[in-house]
């Protein structure tokens, strides 16, 4: 957290985008985790609104001077390479080292090298670590069989569903890869049914946690409890719609702050849920944990003609002076949609109830009933709204 102030103060002094943003913010005051909670989220939303509007900026302003390579993503929305300097600008060699890549060993990379940036992260990890790397990409992938044969790499970096169509490529052509015995996958779910299957086929699969925006979040270790979260970021969880902090073990969505002098963001609400693992890893690994990918944040329903997100639901709670776990339940059918607030409080302040659905007609323009539950009624899974109606 040391470095901190100088982050926030470096992304005022060098990006348009976070100058207005952060007007009046004293960034040396800015030390803990607290005091980062006071600063307004990041979204993608914002990123893109600035490119739209400002595209002598190319990046919004959101980039701290010239960009050195820019990718596209869907939206679209373009980024930049976090750093100006450094062999691995999106920090992936930690996550190759945690997952059995070594200095002179060859990794198929089977990420995307066309637009995205997926290709360039892998491969940059690679030559940080001093491994070799092909760069497969997706598709073609009797061409990649061809490569795996040839070359015999022993490890992979990509996509789970892409090493799991070429290993039963493989099978089916009756060729093996012997030497390929460990993985780093991402972009997709990989369940602990298919690392056990990539493990019945002898490869060790561990997986990441990283975006365009940010490079890596997070990474599986040895341990397999949780993905430890990269000492180049600064990760909270929030309760999806807001940018308030959660407990430890609450499920919500995560945020992060990256500490890359190039391409800042400062909060960035990345719209993934997760929740924090207390205490460290078995490995020895002492930073902080996350659960892993958990499902998405953004939330919405449509009731009687008029859509209700999460950030209303937050803005309810704000407006109450509450912050117990939540839920805006949708239920009825035939035209007959019903809302039914329910928050969790351990002693409720008189008036508290009407207080509520006052503040819930304000806040949704819509009608609704409050029902105020013990502490633990509801399920720690980080959704805000529950559409309980038939679908068709």
């Amino acid at each position: 957290m040391a470095a901190l102030p100088a982050q926030i103060a470096h992304a005022q002094a060098s990006s348009p985008a976070y100058m207005a943003l952060l007007a009046g913010v004293d960034a040396a005051a800015v030390t803990s985790r607290e005091a980062l909670a006071a600063l307004p989220l990041t979204r993608k939303s914002s990123l893109a609104a600035a490119q739209a509007a400002r595209r002598a900026l190319r990046l919004g302003g959101y980039a701290a001077g010239a960009p050195r390579r820019i990718f596209q993503s869907p939206g679209p929305l373009y980024e930049s390479e976090p750093e100006h300097e450094g062999s691995d600008p999106w920090r992936i060699a930690r996550a190759l080292h945690a997952a059995g890549v070594r200095a002179g060993q060859l990794a198929h990379v089977g990420f995307s090298y066309h637009l995205t940036p997926a290709g360039a992260m892998m491969e940059a990890g690679l030559s940080a670590i001093g491994a070799a790397s092909f760069p497969g990409g997706v598709g073609n992938t009797e061409l990649q069989l061809q490569a795996l044969i040839d070359l015999q790499p022993e490890a992979y970096a990509g996509t789970p569903s892409l090493l799991r169509i070429l290993l039963e490529k493989a099978a089916e052509a009756g060729v093996t890869l012997p030497l390929l015995k460990r993985a780093l996958v991402s972009g997709e779910a990989c369940p602990p049914a298919l690392v056990a299957w990539f493990a019945e086929r002898g490869v060790d699969a561990y997986q990441c946690y990283a975006t365009a925006d940010l490079g890596l979040i997070a990474y599986q270790t040895r341990a397999r409890e949780g993905l430890v979260v990269d000492e180049g970021v600064i990760v909270e969880i929030v309760r999806p719609g807001s940018g308030d902090p959660l407990p430890d073990g609450e499920v919500g969505e995560v945020v992060v702050t990256t500490l890359s002098r190039g391409y800042p963001l400062i909060r960035f609400a990345t719209g993934d849920l997760s929740a924090v693992l207390p205490g460290a890893s078995p490995c020895g690994r002492t930073n902080q944990r996350l659960r892993g990918w958990l499902g998405r944040a953004d939330q919405s329903a449509k009731v009687r003609g008029m859509f209700v997100h999460a950030g209303q639901v937050a803005e309810v709670l704000a407006r109450c002076g509450q912050r117990g776990r939540v839920r805006l339940v949708v239920d009825g059918e035939l035209a007959n949609d019903r809302m039914c607030l329910q928050l969790e409080v351990a002693e409720p302040a008189p008036g508290l109830t009407e207080q509520l659905q006052a503040a819930l007609r304000d806040c949704t323009k819509l009608r609704g009933e409050v029902e105020l539950m013990a502490p633990g009624s509801l399920p720690n899974d980080g959704r805000v709204i529950e559409d309980r109606r038939p679908v068709g």
